[in-house]
């Protein structure tokens, strides 16, 4: 008998600090409200009282039963802990984004017979000189550094111009950032397909960005860049969207601005116009100072997703129901006018399709947000929280922001705390198609939009209405 009670109450020892593991995991992830941090301290504290107390009955029966329900109470708390210590990490591994990944690269003729640098070395190499300098110096040295001696370097006005001398014959290789790939399709037809990646090299630099706190209202930049793969990536961005948020009033407003529109590009370009999507290849900051410029506004955040980031995101969630202003196909899929429960797969292929659509890249840019505004809806129901460790496993590596993982933390206790669906908004630029020549593109006219001014007004001014209300 004696034995029975030294065993018992060495587990309830156990018992007690696996509860105390739960909820200093539970305080210290900062994500759930202090009135139900204390219910469960409470109900732990109860269940080791109550296990303890059946230790000291002369009943071997109730001595067993009391193991038995403190065994069976560490197997839970352990389970919740764990959960929680998983949930902290991968918002970490989310959020606090501080650095831009720029993926620089040596380009040759598809049929050069070089496999490696080192059979490059006495090659005429092409550098451009419009933009990206420091990158591209970084890589020359880089360059040198591998083969071991100096390297013969002709420069072109545009990385346009180094292309075509490589295509040419004039070069033998040529360096520049590959976000610019982008530009060069656009530029030279099958460009991707004459030409093959002999190396690369990746150049981490620090990005400008702080937040303001999300206690109080906030704007978030939504890039959608044009690559799949790793979301750290610097790229074109084809989704660009403001999102507005009053944690008071719990509205969200989208502002959709057209990837086309013909702005400048603050510390880029200077004076001369760019389409917003080149501004993603100087990096993600670069794209929110141009929209910052647009608007008037100011973007203390910023979360960057790509194609493979929204498959992941909208299955995470177990699909989404999105609303669609017209019926139409595409990628395979069939929509219709109304409500539609969209997979992942379904949701990309609603998001980008624009040929279906008399108003072409602006209904894009709606469906976008209205594939959004499903996503913020689900993930914001209390039936998502029992699977919340699992989504966000899931997008770990889908989605790149700024945002702190207290800052996450936050957001997610004053969502459990004030419970409620969010009132959630949208609207979107528009503007005049015309061909112009762009800063990122040299003498190359391409299709941009000229920002309707009336309607950019008429949306800075809603912004400044759902952040100022109360």
């Amino acid at each position: 008998m004696r034995l029975i009670n030294i065993i018992g109450k060495f587990i309830i020892l156990l018992q007690f600090l696996m509860s105390a593991w739960l909820v200093f995991s539970l305080w210290s992830g900062g994500m759930i409200p202090m009135r139900f941090l204390a219910v469960i301290a409470g109900i732990a504290f109860v269940m080791v009282m109550a296990t303890l107390a059946m230790q000291y009955t002369e009943s071997v029966g109730t001595n067993l039963l009391g193991m038995i329900l403190s065994v069976l109470f560490m197997a839970v708390a352990a389970k919740g802990a764990t959960i929680f210590m998983s949930a902290n990490s991968m918002l970490a591994n989310v959020g606090g984004a501080t650095y831009k990944i720029d993926n620089m690269v040596v380009v040759v003729r598809k049929d050069d017979p070089a496999g490696s640098l080192i059979d490059a070395k006495d090659y005429i190499f092409g550098r451009q000189t419009s933009a990206d300098q420091e990158n591209t110096e970084k890589m020359l040295n880089e360059i040198r550094s591998r083969v071991g001696q100096e390297i013969s370097v002709l420069q072109y006005d545009t990385v346009q111009s180094e292309a075509a001398a490589l295509l040419g014959g004039e070069i033998e290789a040529a360096v520049y950032n590959e976000a610019f790939t982008g530009v060069l399709e656009e530029a030279i037809e099958s460009y991707s397909e004459q030409v093959r990646v002999l190396d690369h090299f990746e150049i981490r630099t620090e990005v400008g960005t702080a937040g303001r706190g999300v206690n109080e209202p906030f704007n978030v930049y939504i890039s959608g860049i044009d690559v799949s793969g790793p979301i750290t990536t610097t790229s074109r961005s084809d989704v660009n969207i403001i999102m507005n948020v009053n944690p008071d009033t719990k509205k969200i407003l989208l502002t959709t601005t057209p990837r086309d529109y013909y702005v400048t590009i603050p510390e880029v370009s200077g004076d001369q116009r760019d389409k917003l999507t080149h501004a993603g290849i100087y990096g993600v900051d670069r794209s929110m100072a141009a929209l910052e410029n647009l608007y008037g506004v100011d973007l203390s955040y910023y979360a960057k997703v790509n194609f493979t980031s929204l498959i992941k995101i909208v299955d995470a969630l177990g699909g989404v129901d999105v609303e669609s202003d017209y019926a139409f196909s595409a990628g395979g899929y069939s929509f219709s006018q109304g409500t539609n429960h969209l997979d992942g797969d379904a949701a990309l292929a609603f998001s980008r399709e624009r040929y279906s659509f008399s108003d072409g890249d602006n209904q894009r840019g709606k469906n976008q947000e209205a594939v959004l505004a499903a996503i913020i809806k689900k993930a914001s129901s209390p039936t998502v929280l029992a699977s919340a460790n699992q989504i966000l496993r899931n997008i770990s590596k889908s989605v790149e922001t700024n945002m702190t993982q207290d800052e996450m933390a936050q957001l997610i206790n004053m969502q459990l705390s004030g419970g409620g669906d969010w009132d959630v908004e949208s609207q979107a630029a528009s503007g005049k198609g015309d061909t112009q020549t762009c800063f990122s593109s040299g003498s190359q006219p391409l299709y941009v939009m000229w920002p309707d001014e009336a309607v950019v007004t008429e949306l800075s001014e809603k912004m400044r209405l759902v952040l100022e209300e109360k």
